[in-house]
């Protein structure tokens, strides 16, 4: 604790002292309801002095010269805001500008904000995700779903539409991170697969790092999905109730203090629940699935305060439970729970051009497969994440200085062939310290070198990592990009790769010692070098806005798993280690198109892969190695007020790899010597072919949706969708029992219809 308060002294002696000179600084936010407005331009009229807002409304301008200017704020979508300003030497001066929106159409907001932020930033291999963007697709379920669109962006397979998973260009689940406001997120997604945790109006923004992340992250070796909820209506109390034949929502928002000019500080709420009764509305809405129907049930809840002050400090306080029931009469049952609370905090000093940052927060993670062949198994996990990050705005560059500490508790237990109970439980901490650095040169050249040191306590082991970023603006309309580094990681799942379905999603630490896991690979003398998991990412990328409405993205990526830790797929007898170490290589390269003009939306991605595995006895193609994915998502809102829409999306997916059966064979294991070998039933085992040498059919499916909105007065409105899902009810594979060799299919034609009440 003590070096921690020390960073933190250090951190903030070193930010003052550099900051002796003249600054603007502020916020910029919507009139509408108080949140804050991201990617304004602020601009000191008649001089070259300017700057863009961040996500979260911020803005500093250094080193001006003293005297008088006018300031101007624009946005396109919301009426100019002009304000005079005295500047005088080595003073600070903090400003907060609200926008009144005007008759501007939403499209060329986002058309214009994306424009500027693409030149300012280098974004290679990310992609940000608003609510706007969610509302393009189909509206399954009634409100459309993060677990839906995700599916639709460059480099995201998704291997199922029941109980499937999300693979991030080439990582497993455990390999990416999703943080909500800060707090770790284990399984953010529901085991119908097509929804999410999330209530999609409760987001603010969701960046999705595919690869080459900076130093602010860590602890994962592939990706990171990053969420940030918005704050509570600080004007007004509103919200929504939204009905579906599946699933229903209520979300209320509104201010326990209201903002006011007069006033220095603001509270307010925001209170969001969702939850389904699939398995019960399957019965009457789709008899025609099968005998065991659709079983799946859960219960999100979500609840944030906000304190706010007129200079742009801020306090969040929030709380969340996510909960899934999964039950397959005769097979097996299977459930889990996620529940966490957290704090995270912007403190605004007026005296310098600094911004400090902060999160705490707990999670609390248990999943259980109580399975009718096989013994139970259960997992949990639970832990702590602290934060803190310092941001020093210079003339033109940005310096960020964190310390990020997570400590967790795994606990694994499952019981061996043999009815043998094991119980792995391990407890470890993660300190890790970082800095960021961001130059922009004359709007060309945006370089972002970054370095994160990670220690890993229970391992005693120390990570360097290395990162970098860059961007060339060949002009205002081509871009190239290049971001890269080294990543490491600590936490392991405990269920294999070679299963195609698998609902149980636990996790572990690496284990110490070696007691279930070796010191080298299978066939190799030597000895792997630590216990850490580790990957080396390089992207490249190009950017093209041939017209304003049009955008072209296009990028090549190479991940190397130097280091994995995968379950034994050999272990046949109880003194035989659990895990085993893997290498592995992601490679390829995704194109994405977008188109928007006026009520017009179209959206093209197409990806091309590689997925290898080896482990010292075979190089393989794990199970969600698909060559080929291509999505195509179209939108078109008119009539009145655009009260009208019509969504459309097609997904093609090329063939999973599988194990292919290749014979049968009883066989009696018995448990002791007193067994009656006469009288015992032997079971049936299965002579398998090479590891995932073959491939699944191919895979597609077509979704349509419209919406109608009917507006009541000035704030009220009623939505009306119809929604279709697998239109053409084709028969996608998911997998097949090798006991039965029955085939289990997709998710079949399914309708959905709702009504969404917005006050």
């Amino acid at each position: 604790m003590r070096k921690i308060t020390l960073f933190i002294f250090l951190c903030f002696f070193v930010l003052t002292a550099w900051s002796q000179n003249t600054t603007i600084k502020g916020f910029t936010y919507d009139d509408s309801n108080g949140e804050a407005l991201g990617y304004c331009m602020v601009h000191l009229e008649g001089t070259s002095y300017g700057a863009m807002s961040d996500g979260k409304g911020a803005f500093i301008m250094t080193k001006i010269p003293k005297g008088e200017y006018v300031v101007k704020v624009s946005m396109m979508g919301y009426n100019d805001l002009y304000d005079t300003i005295v500047v005088r030497k080595d003073t600070n001066i903090v400003k907060r500008y609200t926008l009144v929106p005007s008759s501007t159409t939403i499209g060329e907001v986002t058309i214009k904000g994306e424009g500027q932020r693409r030149e300012q930033e280098t974004r290679t291999s990310v992609i940000s995700v608003t609510p706007k963007d969610m509302s393009k697709m189909p509206s399954i379920g009634g409100q459309p779903d993060f677990a839906q669109y995700l599916q639709v962006l460059p480099g995201v397979i998704s291997t199922g539409d029941q109980g499937g998973q999300l693979y991030v260009r080439g990582g497993t689940p455990v390999q990416n991170m999703l943080l909500l406001d800060g707090a770790i997120i284990y399984n953010p997604f529901h085991s119908i697969g097509i929804f999410s945790v999330f209530d999609m109006d409760i987001m603010s923004s969701a960046d999705i790092y595919t690869g080459g992340f900076g130093a602010e992250f860590g602890g994962r070796i592939s990706s990171v999905m990053d969420i940030k909820t918005r704050d509570g209506n600080k004007k007004r109390i509103s919200g929504k109730v939204d009905v579906s034949n599946i699933q229903s929502q209520i979300l209320l928002e509104g201010p326990i203090v209201k903002l006011k000019e007069n006033r220095k500080t603001a509270l307010s709420f925001i209170l969001s629940g969702k939850g389904s009764y699939l398995s019960q509305s399957a019965d009457v809405f789709y008899p025609y699935v099968g005998d065991r129907g659709l079983p799946y049930n859960f219960l999100d809840l979500y609840g944030k305060l906000t304190l706010s002050t007129l200079n742009g400090t801020k306090l969040n306080i929030f709380g969340f439970n996510f909960d899934d029931r999964v039950k397959y009469s005769s097979v097996a049952d299977y459930a889990w729970d996620n529940w966490g609370l957290g704090a995270n905090f912007m403190i605004v000093p007026g005296s310098v051009p600094t911004t400090i940052e902060g999160a705490l927060s707990y999670s609390n993670y248990k999943c259980s497969l109580d399975d009718k062949m096989y013994k139970p198994k259960e997992s949990s996990m639970n832990g702590f994440t602290f934060d803190l990050t310092f941001n020093y705005f210079l003339t033109n560059s940005l310096l960020k200085i964190g310390l990020d500490v997570v400590g967790y508790n795994t606990e694994y237990v499952y019981h061996t062939l043999w009815g043998s109970r094991i119980d792995i439980e391990d407890h470890t901490t993660d300190l890790s310290v970082f800095i960021k650095y961001k130059y922009n040169f004359r709007n060309k050249l945006l370089l972002e070198p970054s370095f994160r040191l990670q220690y890993y306590y229970s391992l005693g082991e120390v990570s360097p990592e290395p990162r970098l970023a860059i961007k060339y603006n060949i002009n205002k309309k081509v871009r190239l990009k290049l971001a890269g580094g080294l990543y490491s990681q600590n936490l392991i799942s405990v269920t294999s790769d070679r299963d195609v379905v698998s609902l149980f999603n636990g996790f572990m630490s690496s284990p110490i010692g070696s007691s279930l896991l070796s010191e080298y690979m299978i066939n190799s003398t030597d000895k792997v070098k630590g216990r850490l998991q580790k990957s080396q990412h390089i992207i490249l990328g190009l950017e093209y806005d041939p017209l304003p409405q049009l955008n072209v993205n296009v990028e090549g990526y190479f991940k190397n798993f130097s280091q994995l830790i995968s379950a034994n797929r050999y272990k046949m007898f109880d003194d035989e280690k659990e895990f085993i170490w893997e290498k592995g290589m992601a490679y390829g390269g995704d194109v994405t198109v977008k188109f928007e003009h006026k009520g017009f939306y179209v959206w093209l991605v197409y990806s091309l892969g590689w997925v290898t595995r080896t482990d010292g006895v075979v190089k393989y193609n794990p199970h969600f190695d698909r060559r080929h994915n291509l999505n195509l998502l179209a939108s078109y809102a008119f009539g009145k007020r655009r009260s009208w829409q019509v969504d459309v999306r097609w997904n093609y997916g090329s063939g999973f790899p599988f194990t292919q059966t290749q014979a049968y064979y009883p066989h009696y294991i018995p448990s002791s010597i007193y067994d009656d070998y006469v009288s015992n039933n032997e079971e049936l085992y299965f002579l398998l072919a090479d590891l995932n040498q073959a491939r699944l059919p191919s895979y597609h499916r077509l979704d349509i949706g419209a919406k109608k909105k009917f507006f009541i007065g000035e704030r009220n409105s009623i939505e009306l969708s119809l929604s279709f899902s697998n239109v053409y009810n084709y028969k996608n594979v998911f997998y097949v029992n090798r006991t039965t060799n029955d085939i289990i299919y997709q998710l079949p034609f399914l309708y959905y219809f709702g009504m969404t009440w917005r006050f």
